[in-house]
């Protein structure tokens, strides 16, 4: 524990470091050119909405009684373009509530951050917060009944209502004392979530955070590396939890330029993949070495029969090396990485050579064996931010190495799509995938339900939103 005198110097040298990045924040000049997540399919919308009875085409499956959410950063005032990430953005939250074949409403609202609270003149939401960064802006999940929406990097949970209004920052009644995710993952045996957790404060570790089936944190157990590395997701096996120390660490250089984004693509940080025993200590990891890339997203991760950890994985070949907007990889690619703990390395295999992100599964299969992935397909990159998704989301069949196209016509881009499975027993691809879809030819948005197991073939229901919904980050299925 700091002393008093530690805390007093880091305190001092906090302000100092603020008050640098804060000059330099203000004179930064405007862009020379349209910001690429401010206008086009990006320009954040300006009020929040109620529509219901919404008009829909084909049939919505009965069997389907939840709300389809997904969330992204809106700024609430405009910001100045030369000092916005987009990833710093306010939380907006995207809702439509589907029961009995019916769309019966969509809503979207800010989480109330104090920014967004004193600019909307509201009076501020109760809750712990971290007084530095209390946003919520990347994944929205539903818990034992409770809606969270989450963020990465030193956020707190905000706890909101059904119809998604804020009620709190939440950080699962108390229980959480350090950081949380954007990714927890569910262990469909056991029903814990796990996740592991970086603040942008703290260089030097990372937790592996563990709810169990209530909500409430069970386990912080911290894991020493090195840089302040943005570890933005993880994965598990049955007795695993995978660490992605990867070449994005935190960026001093960033910070004092007045970046809010403070982190970059640093060559000199070693890539390398841990391998932490569900219930291991830090001792207990064991670090396996892998070729430089930067991964979001892990699809999925199991155990092979012969003790090797397999995982899933879309592989960028690098992050936040050209840009202080946005992403900025050249390439993207699904791969299968193979770890052997016994050589401490990880061989790499190219799945599908197309350019992509978001993957998801069904996640009943969570942390073993499966087959199917499915991702959003994203241009060639001829630009320097990733922008725009392309007009297209893959199915990934992993076991025969084939890859199925669905194509939602010109000008119409997909977001990230979830699985529904059809009932609690049904087969791996019985089900339904779920997302938005914005045309861009009217500017209008579209909640699309495939059928899984029909992946090329028309949806079964699209439900029609008559504004463009920016495209944000993550989204979920979160049953009655």
């Amino acid at each position: 524990m700091a002393s008093a005198i530690e805390k007093t110097l880091r305190s001092t040298v906090t302000k100092g470091i603020d008050a640098i990045s804060e000059f330099n924040r203000k004179r930064r000049s405007d862009l020379d050119k349209p910001h690429p997540y401010l206008n086009g399919i990006h320009r954040p919308m300006t009020s929040e909405q109620t529509l219901e009875d919404l008009s829909v085409q084909g049939d919505i499956p009965r069997e389907l009684d939840g709300r389809y959410l997904r969330i992204g950063p809106n700024p609430v005032s405009p910001p100045n373009p030369a000092n916005y990430h987009w990833f710093i953005g306010d939380g907006m939250a995207h809702g439509i509530r589907i029961s009995d074949g019916k769309a019966l409403w969509y809503r979207n609202r800010w989480m109330r951050s104090n920014a967004v609270s004193e600019a909307l003149g509201e009076v501020p939401k109760p809750g712990i917060r971290n007084p530095r960064f209390d946003n919520a802006n990347t994944n929205i999940i539903g818990i034992n009944g409770r809606t969270f929406a989450i963020v990465e990097a030193g956020g707190k949970p905000i706890e909101l209502t059904e119809e998604l209004e804020t009620i709190a920052h939440n950080p699962f009644d108390g229980t959480l004392k350090h950081s949380f995710s954007a990714h927890p993952h569910a262990d469909p045996k056991t029903g814990e979530q796990h996740a592991i957790c970086y603040d942008a404060e703290t260089v030097h570790t990372v937790w592996h955070v563990v709810l169990d089936k209530s909500g409430c944190v069970i386990r912080e157990e911290p894991i020493t590396v090195s840089d302040g590395p943005s570890i933005h997701d993880c994965a598990i096996t049955e007795n695993y939890v995978l660490v992605f120390d990867l070449p994005v660490t935190f960026s001093m250089k960033a910070l004092l330029a007045g970046q809010y984004f403070p982190y970059a693509w640093n060559e000199n940080h070693e890539a390398r993949v841990g391998l932490l025993p569900r219930n291991g200590k830090n001792a207990d990891i064991i670090w396996c070495q892998v070729d430089p890339n930067y991964v979001f997203h892990p699809a999925n991760a199991f155990e092979s029969t012969d003790g090797r950890v397999i995982v899933d994985v879309v592989a960028h070949d690098s992050m936040f090396a050209r840009s202080t907007l946005g992403p900025d990889s050249i390439r993207s690619r699904f791969e299968r990485w193979t770890i052997d703990s016994a050589t401490q390395s990880v061989s790499r295999h190219v799945v599908h050579d197309h350019n992509q992100e978001f993957p998801r599964i069904d996640e009943r299969q969570t942390g073993q064996d499966y087959q199917f992935a499915y991702a959003v397909a994203l241009p060639s990159q001829d630009h320097v931010e990733l922008t725009i998704a392309a007009t297209q989301i893959y199915k990934h069949d992993v076991k025969n190495e084939t890859t199925q196209v669905h194509d939602f016509g010109p000008n119409r881009h997909p977001g990230e799509f979830v699985f529904v499975p059809r009932n609690d027993s049904s087969a791996e691809d019985d089900g339904w995938l779920i997302g938005l879809v914005v045309d861009m030819s009217n500017e209008s948005t579209a909640l699309e339900i495939l059928n899984a197991d029909d992946f090329t073939g028309e949806a079964q229901a699209v439900v029609n939103i008559e504004h463009r919904i920016p495209p944000g980050f993550h989204g979920n299925w979160v049953p009655n």
